[in-house]
């Protein structure tokens, strides 16, 4: 399968609803479903090489496997929100929660595994930390990648430097270096894997250029994060992570700005006690792209 479908679902929110987009790759309905869920201003197609491996792995074990890879809303293909504000966890956990029952719907979910890049994690260890939410199934393995609990504040600093500010650019090509200059902890990538990144990363913006695809406006709530809050939130997300009952494994770059080495360490010895791989010359985040971040998301998830 070398395309995946687009899909959409009905959510609400205070303002009327939105849609949020999300990609299917492999058996629509298979039991066994890996949701992938991408980084702050990132978008689904991230996970385009992670998902083609899995596919490729399950059906030489002859397992039938369906993977999910959403747009957070603001993101992609997905709606803008009315209310910028609206651009936080609540939503987006509400969010995954109507994508996941609307594919249970749509064929049984038997298993349920997460991969989640940095934003994407956190809404991953939500869902399988909060008690009582309506999942159709519990989270049975779940992949932190290059997020956890405590979050560095420099690391918060440096993406607001950029964060809604991207404006236009005059080719594919001057974006995505655009791109690259401010992911240089994404880690090294050839010419080819790193216009594979951009391109669905970008929109004609009706002149004749191209924009980021997300919405400028989920800065505003990141823009009231404070030092002290962020440190404040950091007892509710330990408190979230000691509640995680699934297999974790947690992937970190080695040269990360957001993901310390203390707090991984932490994260292998409290609540799932995630296996910890480190992936060197890599920061924050490892795209799961290189052969050897795939075959270790891989191997976890399928064996």
């Amino acid at each position: 399968m070398t395309q995946p479908e687009l899909l959409h679902t009905a959510c609400p929110d205070g303002s009327g609803g939105h849609r949020m987009a999300w990609w299917q790759w492999g058996d629509a309905a298979a039991p066994h479903v890996v949701v992938c869920a991408h980084g702050l201003s990132r978008q689904g197609r991230d996970f385009d090489v992670l998902a083609q491996a899995l596919l490729a792995r399950a059906a030489g074990l002859g397992q039938p496997l369906s993977v999910i890879c959403p747009d957070v809303v603001g993101r992609g293909e997905s709606d803008w929100l009315k209310d910028p504000m609206g651009y936080q966890f609540p939503t987006y956990v509400a969010d995954m929660l109507a994508m996941l029952a609307q594919r249970h719907a749509q064929a049984p979910l038997g298993t349920l595994d997460w991969v989640g890049t940095s934003m994407g994690g956190i809404i991953g260890m939500s869902l399988a930390g909060l008690p009582d939410l309506p999942l159709p199934a519990p989270i049975h393995r779940l992949v932190l990648n290059d997020v956890g609990p405590a979050i560095a504040w420099k690391a918060l600093e440096r993406i607001g430097q950029y964060l809604g500010k991207s404006g236009s650019f005059p080719t594919v090509e001057a974006a995505a270096a655009a791109m690259r200059a401010i992911s240089a902890g994404f880690g090294p990538h050839t010419d080819e894997e790193w216009l594979a990144l951009s391109r669905p990363m970008l929109r004609p913006d009706g002149l004749g250029g191209w924009r980021l695809h997300y919405d400028p406006a989920i800065a505003v709530p990141y823009a009231t994060v404070t030092e002290a809050s962020a440190a404040a939130g950091e007892a509710a997300l330990w408190n979230l992570y000691d509640h995680v009952h699934a297999q974790t494994l947690l992937l970190r770059g080695a040269d990360s700005d957001l993901l310390t080495a203390e707090t991984a360490a932490a994260m292998t010895q409290r609540g799932p006690r995630a296996r910890l791989v480190e992936f060197a010359g890599v920061g924050h985040a490892p795209t799961l792209v290189a052969p050897d971040q795939v075959a270790e998301v891989v191997r976890f998830l399928l064996g």
